[in-house]
């Protein structure tokens, strides 16, 4: 294993501390604990919002916390969500009368430790907590009937969740229509990525999966969890076309929608790689009829030093390309 660290065991702490010392216009923490990330500018009256989720991410989900976007995030350590107390933490400092909204990745610690975090501050505090769980990796699940439990993965697309509810958060709605504005959001957003190497968790000092040097993964997880199908590296057009048939089938994407588009890079990607991506991504919607609101390409959700990428399609309307498009402030987005 080879990577820029002391010691393994104070990875986490010592990448925050960096990112204290960086950002502390933007960034704090509470609660003397590094791991209860907030914003450094509280607004009097506005809804709060506040993520969380293992490290080996960055910038999600501590990434996202400044101005126009989330106001607290809990750190767990790497792949493990943070505890309910220090979502409790978090929830305390940054509620200011008008509530708090949970946004977070679908998956069982985060919804244990969270749904745990809400009913201690409001058994304690009489905070009022919403939550809306993200969940849009198409290659996790198969699409739930309306009414049925979401079990698909929350990814990349999580951004634009964190986005328009942030900057609804910023216009002062009230908290029942900051979770509206999340929630179609989250209804509207699809990913999918693929991986070609593993990444290795610090602590365990060995990456967590094999792949072979000439093999790629379609639909692998953030985690490593596995995908849809492995097989021989093809060039970047068809595994572009693949990625795009299932994203833009499963809403669906049909012509004269319009949408914004996140190319993620998973940790190891160059960025003129995610570029000859966004190419591709750009002929197949133009021939789909599909236009373009913007385009963001770079690294966005990772995973620790994964090469591979993600794309993402959210749905427009004019509400949401409204708060897409609001100003927002935070260490690694900046609109």
């Amino acid at each position: 294993m080879k990577k820029i660290i002391n010691k393994p065991e104070d990875y986490v702490n010592e990448m925050l501390e960096g990112l204290y010392a960086a950002h502390p216009d933007l960034i704090t923490y509470t609660n003397d604990d590094l791991r209860c990330l907030v914003t450094a500018k509280k607004k009097a009256g506005k809804v709060g919002i506040a993520t969380g989720g293992g490290s080996g991410h960055l910038p999600l989900f501590l990434g996202y916390v400044g101005e126009g976007m989330l106001d607290g995030c809990s750190v767990g350590d790497v792949f493990q969500s943070p505890s309910a107390e220090q979502m409790a933490a978090v929830t305390r400092e940054i509620d200011d009368g008008a509530g708090v909204l949970y946004i977070y990745g679908n998956y069982n610690g985060d919804i244990f430790n969270f749904d745990m975090a809400a009913e201690m501050v409001d058994f304690e505090d009489d905070i009022r907590v919403e939550s809306v769980v993200a969940g849009e990796d198409v290659a996790s699940a198969a699409p739930g009937a309306p009414g049925e439990k979401n079990t698909r993965r929350g990814v990349a697309g999580i951004i634009f969740v964190y986005k328009c509810a942030g900057a609804a958060a910023a216009a002062m709605l009230d908290l029942d229509n900051v979770k509206r504005v999340a929630e179609k959001a989250a209804a509207n957003v699809r990913t999918m990525g693929v991986a070609l190497t593993p990444c290795t968790v610090p602590r365990v000092g060995e990456p967590g999966f094999s792949i072979g040097d000439d093999e790629m993964e379609i639909g692998m997880g953030i985690h490593g969890e596995a995908g849809i199908r492995r097989g021989k590296l093809e060039p970047a057009d068809q595994i572009v076309d693949e990625m795009l048939d299932k994203i833009v089938a499963d809403l669906p994407y049909a012509a004269g929608d319009e949408v914004a588009v996140l190319i993620n890079g998973l940790g190891a990607t160059p960025l003129d790689e995610q570029y000859i991506v966004t190419r591709r991504v750009d002929q197949y919607l133009k021939e789909k009829g599909i236009r373009v609101h913007r385009y963001y390409v770079g690294e966005y959700a990772t995973a620790l030093e994964m090469a591979g990428f993600s794309i993402s399609l959210l749905k427009l309307d004019d509400e949401l390309k409204t708060y897409l498009d609001a100003p927002a402030r935070t260490p690694f987005f900046v609109a």
